[in-house]
């Protein structure tokens, strides 16, 4: 029997959604160009967003400061479009998860390779 989706998961998703929309279409920062949005998590009460995001290596850092600029503008925009009684508060963070993947690949494929010349 699958297990019902609780209401933040469905916010969540609804968030990544528009995020994602709003950074291709809204957002006239530079620095946002290349972002992401890899994973929304939201609390409970629906009250606060923890966004996880990529982009361009070695950028991510400006690219959090034009995310973290840009959060009053998401949060009002996001509101409207999700009709929210609360637009939660966003907080964003780079999600290393796909250079640890690409990494811990890069390191099994040398032992692999390592591996086959002796």
């Amino acid at each position: 029997m699958p297990v019902p989706f609780k209401r933040a998961d469905r916010v969540a998703d609804s968030i990544r959604r528009e995020l994602s929309h709003l950074l291709l279409r809204e957002t006239k920062d530079p620095r946002l160009s290349d972002v992401t949005i890899t994973e929304v998590r939201v609390s409970a009460d629906l009250r606060h967003a923890w966004i996880g995001f990529t982009g361009r290596a070695g950028k991510t850092a400006e690219q959090l400061e034009g995310l973290q600029s840009a959060a009053g503008f998401l949060r009002g925009q996001l509101g409207r479009a999700l009709h929210l009684r609360y637009a939660p508060e966003l907080s964003f963070e780079v999600d290393e998860s796909l250079e640890r993947s690409l990494r811990v690949a890069r390191l099994l494929k040398d032992v692999a390779g390592g591996g086959s010349h002796e």
